[in-house]
């Protein structure tokens, strides 16, 4: 059985570095730990020697720590090797490590995933301490912390037993309706509250978008006719050139994008090809990505040379612009148009920084107050969608009798137990541990 093997894995991240720490979890451990340095260490100890092979062959000196079994990150008993981090000596280390009949490489999730099965994490706190390892930006950080602490499961719990304790009345009331200590007619409290839950699931559910800018980031795209700077100002807001810049109308014809952290929160900035007619099939091809990318962003900046006035007006509506006159430091004098939200010069770097003011701001407006108790992931809106589709049939049908009611609040009430892993959610675990980095 796979999951009997013991597993190691480096869990230090990339080499070479000062340090890199190896580690190790399953049955072996313990001889593991004998037959690499001599014998188990206390518990929860750090001890210095030796490393190494079964065949008495050194490869370094670090420090050994053992956890016994079940107080551990994954419930088994585990250990940690922590050598020096040149890629020659983690190579040697785990090279004799795997050469131990029972051991073997990980494979991507599997010490969380073992958590999991063992009972130390529900899915919730696996998805968080994923996003935590993988937080690029402050923003992220604090949402994964606030995540893995639990808020989320309390809520999610809360509704399932608020529907297993309705379904529980409508059973009794149904197989017990002639009893005197059967309260009658419970239907008015019980779905007076299912109405309640809805609305709460259908709120939070509203709230996902808040949680995709927090992930992926806030999403500006940069439009405008052909030179009118936009490939000068993504590489200025990248500091590096992410972009080719020629006077040559129609140079970018795909889309380019670069990450940038605005005051801990992430920010994605796309550059497009140049919106003008009659440019060729391939820049055809071009503008209509722009276009279709400027749909699902969060703020379009819509750039206009100032010096050579090329206005784009045929642009979808209702598109969140951001009217910015570029090249100001070629106008001879100030300008005129008062349409324009704000002029920026890219080689003099005049109001650049007001731009990105502007942006972090509309960032910070689009996730509101408090991004407290939020659906994070895809998974967790699908399943909480799915749920309110039940609770909405149970309620919509009045006159299918109790036993098709009772069937869609479990209907409901197991689709919400999948988000933690209330209830069998074996399918899914390939998919969802996948996803983490070796060594977690």
């Amino acid at each position: 059985m796979v999951e009997r093997d013991t597993i190691v894995a480096l869990s230090s991240g990339r080499l070479p570095a000062g340090i890199a720490v190896v580690r190790i979890s399953g049955p072996k451990t313990r001889f593991v730990i004998e037959t690499i340095t001599g014998s188990v260490p206390a518990p929860r100890s750090a001890r210095y020697g030796a490393f190494a092979d079964k065949a008495g062959t050194h490869i370094d000196s670090g420090i050994t720590l053992f956890f016994q079994a079940p107080a551990s990150f994954t419930g088994e008993d585990s250990a940690e090797l922590h050598a020096h981090g040149g890629k020659a000596v983690v190579a040697a280390l785990l090279d004799a490590l795997c050469a131990i009949d029972g051991v073997r490489l990980a494979e991507a999730g599997e010490f969380t995933r073992r958590a999991f099965l063992n009972g130390k994490v529900d899915l919730l706190k696996a998805e968080a301490l994923a996003d935590l390892v993988s937080a690029e930006t402050e923003a992220q950080r604090r949402f994964a912390v606030l995540n893995s602490h639990g808020g989320h499961k309390e809520l999610y719990s809360g509704w399932r037993q608020r529907l297993i304790h309705a379904r529980a009345m409508i059973e009794a009331e149904m197989d017990f309706s002639d009893e005197a200590d059967v309260p009658g007619s419970v239907a008015g409290q019980i779905w007076t509250n299912i109405d309640r839950m809805s609305g709460e699931i259908r709120r939070h559910i509203a709230g996902f978008r808040r949680a995709e800018i927090i992930r992926d980031g806030f999403d500006v795209v940069i439009l405008g006719a052909p030179n009118a700077g936009k490939s000068s100002l993504l590489n200025a807001l990248a500091k590096r050139d992410a972009a080719i810049v020629t006077d040559e109308p129609g140079t970018t014809r795909d889309l380019i994008e670069v990450v940038l952290d605005l005051d801990g929160q992430k920010v994605r900035v796309t550059d497009t090809a140049g919106l003008r007619e009659g440019g060729g099939a391939v820049e055809a091809i071009g503008i209509e990505k722009a276009i279709a990318r400027a749909r699902n962003a969060d703020l379009v900046l819509l750039l206009e040379d100032m010096t050579n006035p090329n206005f784009v007006t045929e642009l979808p509506a209702g598109l969140p612009l951001l009217r910015v006159g570029t090249k100001y430091d070629l106008l001879p004098s100030e300008p005129a148009d008062p349409e324009f939200d704000l002029c920026i010069s890219v080689a003099s770097s005049y109001g650049l920084d007001r731009l990105l003011q502007e942006i972090s701001n509309r960032a910070e407006a689009a996730l509101g107050e408090s991004v407290d108790l939020i659906p994070w992931r895809e998974r967790h809106v699908a399943l909480l969608s799915e749920a309110l589709k039940f609770l909405e049939s149970a309620r919509s049908t009045e006159q299918a009798g109790y036993e098709l009611r009772a069937e869609d609040l479990r209907l409901a009430s197991e689709r919400i137990g999948r988000i933690s892993g209330a209830v069998d959610v074996e399918d899914l675990l390939d998919v969802i541990f996948s996803q983490f980095c070796i060594g977690k």
